[in-house]
Order: C-alpha cells, then sequence, then structure tokens
C-alpha cells in the first residue's frame, strides 16, 4: 500500500506557470525535423505535442494533469538518445531545453529543486506510464489481444518505457526506497513487455533500484522479481548482457548470503540449461562467464550441484577461438576449484588433461603467457585439494617432451611454496 502522502505535488503549479515553461518547448518541438517510424502511422512528435498545455484551451483535468503531462513532456526528452528506437530523433537543444523547463518548474511550484519536485510527483506520473505498458505488453503480432477495443500503438510503450526509466534514474537513496511501493509494479511491468526495448528500459530500471533502496525495502517483491528474471533469461541477443547483469545484480542483493536459497539454484540452472543449447554463442558465453562471479562466490560448496553443465561447458570453451573466452574460463575455473575443492568429483583427471591440452594449443596464443599462467595456478590449487587423485592424473603427461617447460615452472613454483614436486 503506498504510503500517506507527504508533500504537496502538481497543484501547487499554476497554469500560467506551465504555458510560460511550455513555451520555449512547443518551439522547439515544432522546428524538430521528424519522420514517423518505416512502416508505422504513429507519430511520436505527436505524442509529445499532447502533452504540453494549450494555450487557448481549458484544461480537461485540471492544472495538476497538465503539470504530470508537461513533467512526462521533459522526461521524454530528456530519454532521448540515438539508441532510443522511438526518440532518437529529439534534438539535443530540445534535451537541454526540458531541463531548465523542470528547474522552472520546481521553482514556480515551491520545491527545492527538481530532486524533490519529482519525489512528490512521482506517484501522478508512474500510474499512466503503467498503464501504457500493460495495454501494450501483448505480442506485437497478437491482433485479439483487445477485442472490441484498439489497439495503442507499439511506440507508446517505448516512450513510456524510456520516460520511466528516466524518472526513476532521478531518484536515488534514501527516498527510493518510500517508492518502491509504486515504481517496482511498473518496473516488473516493462520486464514483461514483449518488446525488446522496453524490457531494456525495466531492467536498467531494476539496476538502479537495486543500488539504490534498502534489501527489506525489497523483500516484499523478490520472488516476483526473480521470477521474472528467470523468465527473460531465453530472450534475444541483444538482451542478453542485461539479463545477466541484472539478475546477479537481484540474486546477490536479495539473497545476499544465503546459498540454500532456491532462487540461486533456480537462476543458474536457468542460464546454463540455456547457454547449453547455445555453446557456440560468443557474445552469450562472454557476457556470463563476465558478470557470474558474484553468484559463484556466494553459492560456494552448492556450486557441486551443477557441476555436470559446468564442466561440461568450461570444457568446451576453454578451446573456444578467442582469447578472451578462454582467460575468462581459466578465472571461473580458479574460482569454482578454490570454493568447492571439486569434492567427491569424477572432473578431476579429465580438468587435468583439458589443461595441458589447452598448455599445448596455447603456444599459438597471443595470451599465451597469461593462459599458461593461470593454467599453472590451477594444477598447483589441484594439487594442494586433490593430492594424490592430482598426481595419478598427471602420470600420463609426466613423460610427454611438450611440456618440458610446464614441468620446470611448476616446480619451481612448488619450491617456493614449500609444496611436494610431482
Amino acid at each position: 500500500m503506498p504510503p500517506p502522502a507527504t508533500a504537496v505535488a502538481s497543484p501547487a503549479l499554476r497554469r500560467e506557470d506551465l504555458l510560460r515553461v511550455a513555451s520555449t518547448l512547443r518551439s522547439l518541438l515544432a522546428a524538430a525535423p521528424y519522420a514517423p517510424p518505416e512502416g508505422s502511422d504513429t507519430s511520436v512528435k505527436s505524442l509529445l505535442s499532447s502533452l504540453l498545455p494549450p494555450p487557448s484551451e481549458p484544461p480537461t483535468g485540471g492544472a495538476g494533469k497538465e503539470a504530470v503531462d508537461l513533467l512526462l513532456f521533459c522526461a521524454a526528452a530528456r530519454a532521448a538518445s540515438a539508441e532510443a528506437p522511438a526518440l532518437h530523433w529529439v534534438p539535443e537543444g530540445l534535451s537541454r531545453a526540458a531541463a531548465a523547463a523542470m528547474e522552472e518548474m520546481a521553482t514556480a511550484g515551491g520545491w527545492g529543486g527538481v530532486g524533490e519536485m519529482l519525489v512528490a510527483m512521482m506517484s501522478e506520473a508512474v500510474p499512466p506510464l503503467k498503464d501504457v505498458l500493460k495495454v501494450t505488453g501483448v505480442d506485437a503480432n497478437d491482433d485479439t489481444m483487445m477485442i472490441g477495443g484498439v489497439k495503442p500503438p507499439k511506440e507508446h510503450a517505448f516512450v513510456a518505457a524510456h520516460q520511466f526509466r528516466w524518472l526513476l534514474s532521478q531518484i536515488n537513496y534514501p527516498k527510493l526506497g518510500d517508492l518502491c511501493w509504486l515504481v517496482i509494479p511498473c518496473a516488473l511491468t516493462a520486464l514483461d513487455h514483449w518488446s525488446p526495448d522496453v524490457k531494456e528500459q525495466g531492467m536498467i530500471s531494476f539496476m538502479h533500484i537495486a543500488k539504490n533502496v534498502k534489501v527489506t525495502e525489497l523483500s516484499l517483491y523478490e520472488d516476483a522479481i526473480l521470477d521474472a528474471c528467470c523468465h527473460n533469461i531465453p530472450a534475444d541477443d541483444e538482451l542478453w548482457y542485461r539479463v545477466v547483469e541484472v539478475s546477479v545484480l537481484l540474486l546477490t542483493c536479495t539473497q545476499r548470503s544465503n546459498p540454500r536459497s532456491p532462487w540461486y539454484d533456480r537462476v543458474l540452472s536457468e542460464m546454463l540449461g540455456h547457454l547449453e543449447r547455445q555453446p557456440l554463442n560468443k557474445e552469450r558465453r562472454v557476457a556470463w562467464l563476465t558478470l557470474i562471479g558474484p553468484v559463484l562466490d556466494a553459492m560456494g560448496l552448492f556450486l557441486l550441484a551443477h557441476f555436470r553443465l559446468l564442466f561440461s561447458l568450461f570444457f568446451q570453451w576453454m578451446h573456444a577461438d578467442d582469447d578472451r573466452t578462454v582467460l575468462l574460463v581459466l578465472e571461473r575455473i580458479h574460482t569454482v576449484v578454490k570454493l568447492t575443492w571439486i569434492r567427491k568429483s569424477p572432473y578431476t583427471s579429465r580438468l587435468v588433461d583439458e589443461l595441458v591440452l589447452l598448455y599445448k594449443e596455447s603456444a599459438t596464443r597471443k595470451s599465451r603467457e597469461i593462459m599458461r599462467n593461470h593454467i599453472v595456478e590451477i594444477l598447483m590449487l589441484l594439487q594442494k585439494c586433490k593430492g594424490e587423485q592430482f598426481e595419478e592424473a598427471w602420470k600420463k603427461h609426466e613423460a610427454d617432451p611438450d611440456l618440458t617447460l610446464l614441468l620446470s615452472r611448476f616446480r619451481q613454483l612448488c619450491t617456493e611454496d614449500g609444496l611436494p614436486e610431482f
């Protein structure tokens, strides 16, 4: 439930103030070059124009609604970028004017600054954005979604998602925690949308939320949030990095140091299962290997339950064509071995074999020295934790003439660390 209102919101702004602030924005918007998206007859420019208070018409929703609409106009202009599909055409001059307009609105309304004004107006600005996301949130190809109604243009959802993300990004700790009841349902609606662009804005929004609210303030929503993350793991390639990034952050943020949480098992299982279906997809594996570290650290010994898929992927990726994948895999293998000591695992012998093979293959690699240092570090760790099992696995390689340098380096490090030589 929303908390009781503690600040006067949009009614503090008089209509004459809104018209004055909107005057410059109207002129700049009218002058901005615009062409509707190919294959669409929806004008985003007209949509933004409709958010400005009309000079000659009496307001139908009162000055309060006009103030919210003006704020939403400014949010759209400020959220514009070359990457925003519906707002890329917004000129920089209009974006700067929108920033100045919000400063004027805050002053005219008696707020201490734009941030204070946004906190006060969020309860009026977010619901219409959530409504747009909700009614456009079914698949774009589903023509039966609104029986007896008009299907809203998808461009409206694109604009609403960027408006919401921008408004949210302007509110930080501790103020944002008081608005969880308002912003989290809207962010979840964005995550459930069919559009990759809308989904991405929802993910960016959750990244900001996770970094600016207390864990206790997220606790009421954590199951819904993590469930939404799981449902988005099979997302398009363009979203994979964001999906892993937001899932790792929210999982470790909400579950903290509770490796027994079923959410760790579910999220990691979903990710590994998806990677298993596309093991050769370079972008996906690099993103996952880059970002997954905090989850591995948090799970510790509970990673044992995922060894089959983990090592199946590791063994494939160790011999990938690109050096970055190989280096990341070696780092993650070191982490897993260190955390689990690969207890009761049948993978020790196979891992030694794969490391030896990679050591030989690395001779032609640009990053061979870094790779070989990682390999030696993992072998030393295996010797410490597996002892006789490691030495037995090594016997088949000890006479290999191609491993002379590896043997020499390993013996030197063993001597320095006071470990028995193999």
